[in-house]
């Protein structure tokens, strides 16, 4: 019996070894993982930079920004040159979605212009924001709006990062659905393209957003 015992407790430590064994890889595989993509990601900012402005500048439909309602611009990465254009666009808050070696125009240059200025720090390349910083844009975006003001939210290139904030913002203060609200920014700016944890951010959000108003609704009834 005693023998019995220790055998199933030297089964049960070895199960217990492999399963963190096991997690501690994964986390490896994910660390180098990301490790890499961010190496990637700084080897090419300035070539994917310079190949989005030559296109800007060759092609109409190519903009460096769109109007996806009245008080929202999606867009790419501004020059300290595009600060002035902003501010009479009727710019008031501008949200960043790049890290800071992506980052061109300083907060302060906002500031000297009357322009709020949202950092939210988010990699390139198949990396989306968090919840909280989803759901604090979200309130940054819905503040400025509330008052009349527009918000220029970019990444890079104002495809992944930057829709996944637009899109949480269509659901929850336009009721659209996520589909149609997908579809609706796609009509305005075709490149927007979604990397498969931004899709699944946006699904998070969707669903917290659905769980809040059905909540308000039970309390008024």
């Amino acid at each position: 019996m005693h023998i019995e015992e220790l055998k199933k407790v030297d089964l049960e430590s070895g199960e217990e070894e492999t399963v963190s064994n096991v997690f501690c890889n994964e986390i490896a595989v994910s660390s180098a993982k990301r490790a890499l993509i961010g190496t990637g990601a700084r080897v090419l900012f300035y070539p994917t930079l310079l190949y989005n402005v030559v296109r800007n500048k060759i092609q109409a439909e190519f903009r460096w920004w769109d109007g996806v309602d009245e008080f929202i611009l999606l867009g790419a990465v501004p020059f300290p040159t595009d600060v002035p254009r902003l501010k009479q666009l009727g710019v008031h808050g501008v949200i960043t979605l790049n890290e800071p070696y992506e980052t061109l125009v300083p907060t302060s240059l906002y500031h000297d212009y009357g322009i709020e200025h949202l950092v939210i720090p988010t990699r390139d390349y198949l990396f989306a924001p968090s919840f909280g910083d989803i759901c604090q844009a979200v309130d940054f975006i819905h503040k400025n709006a509330s008052c009349g003001k527009t918000t220029y939210v970019h990444c890079k290139a104002g495809r992944g990062r930057s829709t996944t904030i637009v899109l949480c913002y269509l659901v929850e203060h336009k009721q659209m659905t996520p589909d149609a609200a997908y579809e609706y920014v796609r009509s305005i700016r075709r490149r927007v393209l979604l990397a498969s944890s931004q899709w699944q951010d946006f699904k998070t959000v969707k669903a917290t957003i659905l769980m809040r108003y059905n909540h308000i609704n039970d309390f008024s009834m």
